[in-house]
């Protein structure tokens, strides 16, 4: 065992027997004798690992929450005899396999149903993804108001696999969780038809990863020899399916598409070359192996980065068939004021290729959103220098990958929000009332899907 397991263990020994001299109230020591912890949600028979991770995280690990405004969930940290009776029997069990830990986690996810609104009669699924340091509650707000204003017709799941520091394991890892997640929902509701996804931030990037593992070709697609050198034309939306299910709306918001790496995609930087290399260089510090991805700095087992996989159809999975079965995909981004994620990288665009925008709404119904663009952008632009084009070559080539499929790119902007510089929040509505100036952008993307 790794000397880090073992004093990551001992600690958790420690202070569990520490604990233990002041006995806990009767009815939660109850519970704990009889092997449940008095966490568990209403629902569920079952509690998930608030701690599964591929590999131990290196150096700090980092609590975001105090930086996000998370309040520490509900059995937290809360120690008592299973748990103690756990971390000693662990010191002599070999630890599960990361995929074994993935289908717990995905399974106890899809099986609880308190992060579910709509009606029993629906037939399409809508799954919402959190982002980095996130949970459920994150799409609270969004979710009642698909409930609301699609009756009987979407059934909503918010996703619950992949919360607090489970997602700085790894976009790969957070992917089979949610993959799982959404195969114990399709399978407990026999009536789904018809899928879509919306995501916010690193969700849109664990969303992609996911569906890439979900996708299922048609009977024509596989029995084709000749299938990877259809062009876009004879490639038919639609004809594979995503969890047995038709793929119809994949829609994502301040996603960081083509990851943090480069000028301004990490905008409290300010662009300057030397954070941004320090950045790239220690965010695995931080945030995990999701420091890693975003900053396409991991190299495993010799492959490209996984953000730059993940724009074809590899052994990982079939992530650009997957994306090409929706109907629908759309791009919402921050043109300003996100200092999260940039609008290059969140609208899947060249430096050239971003429009030059009034910052002032052109609908008084949704009084955020600036701009709503249908197509991609045409690749006529402007050369690039020799030394631009040999420094991005990752980005360009995942910008073309990524641009195979048609994209809506709806470009927001909180220029006159009184909390403007919170933009990265406020266009999820992460929290209601404090982010409620995104409420239009919210109804804009609940208006425009296709049911």
């Amino acid at each position: 065992m790794p000397a880090s397991s073992r004093f990551h263990t001992s600690a958790a020994c420690s202070l569990a027997s520490a604990s233990s001299r002041s006995p806990p109230p009767r009815r939660r020591q109850a519970a704990s004798l009889m092997g449940q912890s008095p966490s568990v949600p209403p629902g569920c028979s079952h509690s998930r690992s608030r701690s599964s991770s591929r590999w131990q995280q290196p150096g700090l690990g980092l609590d975001l929450g105090f930086l996000l405004g998370r309040k520490p969930r509900p059995g937290d940290e809360r120690l008592d005899l299973a748990n103690w009776m756990r971390c000693f029997l662990s010191q002599h069990l070999p630890p599960p396999s990361a995929e074994a830990e993935a289908e717990a986690e995905g399974k106890a996810a899809g099986s609880c149903e308190e992060e579910e609104v709509g009606g029993e009669e629906a037939d399409h699924l809508v799954v919402m993804v959190n982002g980095l340091y996130g949970s459920s509650a994150d799409w609270r707000f969004a979710a009642e108001q698909f409930a609301k204003r699609l009756p009987g017709k979407v059934f909503v799941h918010r996703s619950q696999s992949n919360h607090s520091k489970l997602t700085y394991d790894g976009i790969d890892l957070m992917g089979e969780r949610l993959a799982e997640e959404v195969r114990q929902v399709v399978q407990r509701r026999r009536n789904l038809r018809k899928i879509s996804f919306v995501a916010h931030s690193l969700g849109g990037l664990v969303t992609r990863y996911a569906i890439g593992k979900l996708y299922e070709p048609t009977i024509n697609e596989t029995s084709s020899l000749d299938a990877d050198k259809l062009t876009d034309e004879q490639k038919i939306p639609g004809a594979g399916k995503i969890a047995g299910l038709e793929p119809i709306n994949f829609i994502t918001s301040a996603t960081p598409h083509l990851g943090s790496r480069w000028n301004k995609q990490l905008p409290f930087l300010f662009g300057v070359p030397l954070l941004e290399r320090i950045a790239a260089g220690t965010a695995h510090f931080i945030v995990g192996r999701t420091g890693k991805h975003l900053f396409l700095t991991d190299r495993d087992d010799g492959k490209p980065p996984l953000l730059v996989r993940m724009v074809e159809d590899c052994d990982d999975g079939k992530f650009m068939s997957a994306l090409r079965s929706f109907k629908r995909r759309v791009a919402y981004a921050n043109v300003t004021y996100d200092h999260i994620v940039g609008w290059r990288t969140s609208s899947i665009r060249r430096q050239h290729d971003l429009p030059k925008l009034k910052l002032s709404a052109n609908d008084e119904k949704y009084p955020h959103v600036i701009n709503v663009d249908k197509g991609n952008s045409e690749d006529c632009q402007q050369e690039e220098s020799v030394e631009a084009s040999l420094a991005d070559s990752l980005e360009e080539r995942m910008i073309r990958g990524l641009t195979q499929v048609s994209w809506e790119r709806v470009d927001v902007c909180f220029h006159k929000s009184w909390l403007r510089y919170n933009a990265h929040h406020n266009i999820q509505v992460r929290i209601h009332p404090v982010n409620s100036d995104g409420e239009d952008v919210i109804y804009h993307t609940v208006d425009n899907f296709l049911v």
